[in-house]
């Protein structure tokens, strides 16, 4: 094989993005555009030892799933990845995926019952993040790139965001405000970050790097030209030398500092940091779900870990006899505080503290969760979360995840302390991208009923459930946030300086004499925060 050679190849199935996958002679090869069941002409991109990748030339033999993209961004701008297939094949993808995650990295064999698939695929998010780029550009960085694909509309955003980015852009141009350059860390707009309720209104902030705005008031009035629903402009003041998108602080430049929305019968309070779910009408299914597995009677005492401003806690209070929700944020206590006071929830108490001390506290207290909910970030639970969930020992833990493989890594640390999945359902919460979100219900297991056997790590082979995260997903988390290209042989030495041990013949030179190059600073810095980022160390 060479790099830029056609070659006829069967798809037989999907990588984790949604890219096709076939093989050669036994050797995996990623195919980008390609469906499953399709034969195309492949042209080779990039051939490493382990896996070849390539994008598809043409279209020999087409699926009947596949449908001409409706976004004429598709292929260029790095947020969809399944525009060309229909929406029964993604979803179908999407069920498959979380399946072969759970038994691949969780070593578990438990189907998916079924995934729930979005009403309304099109224009659901409720927040939108937009970067600006130095040459103008405003729109959504270009896959695995900091490149700024200038984007007049998006499919998955409402029409109101389109207009407002029209008009900074305009504003921008008019009065020659320059962009943030995050090569040298000069310039000023970094970020139009935007939010809507399910009134139709919105919420305009711009991240800066600097204090202060030129020409506010011409600003502030061509966005409520363009949008008559405007409820407030925000400045957001950030000037780290990173990739973070939030500021540290907020100054209101005109009209209010928050939107107020609607979920589940709830009335929530949102300002620019809060977190809260970008698809509402599919969050109402996801939450629903969790509540229906969580199987509360009325008398429950009922633990929600992770928080956040409460969405979920609330939810459960209607079902449970006492909820106690915990977020390491303490402005999101806060404002958990304040929603359930808002929506005459007596029931549900919040306070600030890690798992830990979570746990402790209740202890102390005497409180026994009979359920505990956790809806942990992208990255999972931390290392030192499941012994504490076991010690606090529920009946019943109900896990929402939007990253099967840290999903299934969890269920396979929880397993030996005694918990087992026993169903799981996937929630397509995010349409048209590679993402889904899942929640299982692990149970209890109780000595009267089940034994314990002990195996040697060595019987089992548990490399995909060690590593955590693949080369692949490292090498593209350290281009995208560093903008470094970092090989193989870069991370296993890093692995190894960290005390991940990889197998004795990885990467090892072909002859004795051979000088082996060793990873640089800055990419031993970057790879140790990807390390950290996919919780492996």
């Amino acid at each position: 094989m060479k790099e830029g050679e056609c070659i006829r190849l069967t798809i037989d199935g999907y990588a984790s993005d949604g890219a096709g996958v076939a093989r050669i002679d036994g050797q995996v090869v990623f195919v980008r555009g390609a469906l499953s069941g399709e034969t195309c002409l492949v042209r080779l991109d990039k051939i490493g030892r382990s896996a070849v990748w390539g994008t598809a030339a043409e279209i020999l033999t087409p699926s009947p799933a596949r449908v001409t993209p409706d976004c004429p961004y598709y292929g260029q701008c790095g947020g969809c990845q399944l525009r060309h297939m229909t929406y029964a094949e993604e979803l179908q993808f999407k069920r498959t995926r979380v399946e072969e995650v759970l038994r691949r990295i969780g070593g578990i064999s438990l189907p998916v019952a079924q995934i729930l698939g979005a009403a309304h695929p099109m224009r659901y998010r409720n927040k939108v993040q937009f970067p600006v780029g130095t040459d103008g550009a405003i729109g959504f960085y270009r896959t695995r790139s900091h490149h700024v694909i200038d984007t007049a509309d998006c499919l998955l955003q409402p029409e109101s965001a389109a207009q407002l980015r029209c008009a900074v852009q305009d504003w921008m141009r008019s009065f020659s405000v320059p962009a943030y350059d995050e090569r040298t860390g000069k310039g000023l707009v970094r970020h139009l970050y935007l939010r809507h309720n399910r009134a139709g209104q919105s919420l305009c902030c711009l991240l800066v790097n600097g204090d202060k705005l030129p020409r506010v008031r011409e600003l502030v009035d061509a966005l409520r030209r363009a949008e008559p629903q405007l409820t407030g402009v925000v400045l957001g003041i950030n000037t780290r030398r990173s990739n973070v998108i939030l500021g540290d602080s907020y100054r209101t430049l005109w009209g209010e500092d928050f939107l107020m929305d609607t979920l589940c019968g709830f009335t929530f309070r949102l300002s620019i940091p809060s977190f809260y779910q970008v698809n509402p009408e599919q969050t109402e299914v996801l939450y629903k779900t969790a509540l229906s597995l969580a199987g509360l009677q009325g008398n429950e005492t009922v633990l929600d870990l992770y928080c956040g401003i409460g969405t979920i806690s609330l939810m459960l209070a209607r079902r449970a006899r006492q909820v106690y929700g915990v977020e390491v944020v303490a402005q999101a206590v806060e404002d958990a505080t304040e929603n359930a006071h808002r929506n005459g929830i007596t029931n549900a108490s919040f306070f600030c503290a890690d798992a830990g001390v979570a746990a402790a506290r209740l202890a102390a207290e005497g409180i026994t969760p009979d359920v505990i909910v956790v809806d942990p970030p992208r990255k999972g639970l931390g290392a030192e979360v499941p012994p504490i969930l076991s010690e606090i020992a529920p009946g019943r833990i109900v896990y929402i995840s939007c990253d099967s493989a840290t999903l299934a890594r969890d269920i396979a640390r929880l397993a030996p302390l005694g918990y087992r999945p026993v169903k799981a359902v996937a929630v397509d919460m995010f349409p048209r991208t590679a993402h889904v979100e899942t929640v299982v219900l692990l149970s209890k297991l109780h000595a009267k009923h089940h034994i314990e056997i002990d195996l040697e790590l060595s019987e089992l082979d548990l490399t995909s459930a060690e590593s955590k995260a693949t080369y692949e997903e490292i090498k593209a988390y350290v281009l995208e946030q560093h903008g470094l290209k970092v090989s193989n042989l870069y991370i296993s030495q890093v692995k190894r300086k960290n005390g991940i041990i990889e197998r004795e013949n990885y990467n090892k030179p072909k002859s004795e004499n051979a000088k082996v190059p060793q990873c640089p600073p800055e990419k031993e810095a970057a790879i140790t925060e990807a390390l950290k980022h996919f919780d492996m160390i």
